[in-house]
């Protein structure tokens, strides 16, 4: 029983660790453009401020803000994530849920 009550502690600790380690997003002047497929629009989130869930079919992101994007592996900005500095893009990897501003 003592063990399973460790587990439980670490876990739950290993849990709070992620969600402090993410800084809190703050709005950002510009916009972050997301290319999915040549047969659909581009997606464009102007002054991004918050954690934005991507496309499923996204392949691209553009960093057209003044701040550093940083694209996570799940949708809802939690896991440490790719960074992006402002004026610059990235390829999306598959199976990336989404982005925020830094």
């Amino acid at each position: 029983m003592n063990r399973l009550v460790i587990a439980a502690l670490s876990a739950a600790s290993a849990c709070a660790l992620l969600l402090v380690a993410s800084p809190p997003a703050q709005a950002a002047a510009g916009e972050v453009v997301v290319f999915s497929t040549e047969f659909q629009r581009l997606d464009t989130y102007r002054n991004p401020d918050g954690c934005h869930k991507l496309p499923i079919a996204a392949h691209v992101l553009a960093n057209l803000t003044s701040a550093e994007v940083v694209i996570y592996g799940d949708p809802l900005c939690l896991m440490p994530g790719i960074r992006v500095p402002a004026g610059f893009g990235s390829h999306v990897p598959p199976g990336t849920g989404s982005f925020s501003v830094s």
